[in-house]
């Protein structure tokens, strides 16, 4: 790698001269397919949401800027840096992807017939597997999020990771991934075999900006580094290691929970509609067919009066006795 200028906007613009290419290699890779897809839709007359193509073109870019630039380079020697890359790649990526409904176009898109069809039944297969089902359930995100943030770094996991020829690599992977399995149940509009109510959304979103918080202070008032990779930084770039340690905390208690914020009003808005368009129809069909709610519950109260009108009609038509140890009325004394 070659010397690093002390770290700037202007030093991180540029092509990174350390990376593998690997990741933005696949982004751009994916961002054609996803093109191929939605113009297949557009060409046969086909609704496909144009902001939806631009989400996921704008995930793709993000991910080959983060990976393909010179931020690559300083995330190897940074803390900051490496957070801030963690961070985008965990918490900012996986919104732009995910919202872009790519699991949707491909089932729409994808021929059903030949090869198209194989990748069909496989796709359907995978998405009602008992295995989807325990990935895409909350607490396997959150035990994964624990893992990447409080075990990397609390747990010293992350040298011995990041020693590994091909640590750095594994580890955006690994952040990747997870960012993904995090936001899937909560975002996605694609089938899924598990949908979370909205109320859940909202509690699995208000848990992981608590963890982001609670780390990102933790960060920024500790005393000691929390790793030793980082401990000895190119004396070109003229940073206090400490220093940048609490700048990474900045950044996980700041950064880490504005797209986490931004998702919470997102799915506030989609409850808020969603609630509004159930009543709609109910009340529609209430005006079509009637409430079966409210006819059996006025079912109910017409055979309670009806009970009890028969049983005051049964108390009338009793005959009268005298009370005992009472005078006998004009009639018995007759």
């Amino acid at each position: 790698m070659t010397p690093l200028d002390p770290p700037g906007l202007q030093a991180f613009i540029g092509v990174s001269a350390s990376s593998s290419f690997v990741f933005p290699a696949i982004a751009i890779l994916s961002a054609v397919v996803y093109l191929v897809g939605a113009a297949s839709q557009w060409r046969r007359g086909r609704r496909w949401s144009v902001t939806r193509t631009l989400l996921f073109l704008a995930g793709c870019g993000v991910i080959t800027v983060v990976t393909g630039s010179a931020l690559e380079d300083y995330s190897q020697v940074m803390l900051s840096v490496f957070m801030g890359e963690q961070l985008t790649l965990m918490m900012l990526v996986p919104p732009l992807l995910v919202l872009g409904s790519p699991g949707r176009l491909l089932l729409r898109s994808v021929p059903h017939r030949g090869a198209g069809r194989l990748v069909l039944v496989l796709a359907v297969a995978g998405l009602r597997s008992r295995a989807a089902r325990w990935i895409l359930h909350p607490a396997v995100s959150v035990a994964v999020f624990l893992l990447l943030f409080y075990g990397l770094y609390l747990g010293d996991l992350v040298d011995p990771v990041l020693a590994l020829p091909s640590g750095h690599g594994l580890l955006e992977a690994a952040f990747l991934l997870a960012g993904i399995l995090f936001t899937v149940p909560i975002l996605s509009d694609d089938p899924l075999p598990v949908r979370m109510s909205y109320p859940a959304r909202a509690l699995d979103l208000g848990a992981e900006v608590a963890l982001h918080a609670f780390f990102g202070v933790f960060l920024m008032v500790s005393p000691t580094l929390v790793t030793d990779y980082f401990a000895t930084p190119p004396a070109s770039l003229g940073i206090d290691p400490l220093v940048d340690q609490g700048v990474a905390g900045g950044l996980a208690w700041s950064y880490g929970e504005g797209p986490t914020v931004l998702m919470l009003l997102y799915i506030l808005h989609r409850w808020f509609r969603d609630d509004t368009a159930r009543a709609a129809r109910a009340d529609a069909r209430a005006d079509r067919l009637g409430d079966p709610d409210l006819d059996a519950y006025n079912d109910y109260l017409a055979r309670l009066r009806g009970e009890r009108s028969r049983g005051d009609a049964t108390i009338a038509a009793a005959p009268q006795r005298p009370a005992l140890g009472g005078a006998p009325d004009e009639e018995a004394a007759r």
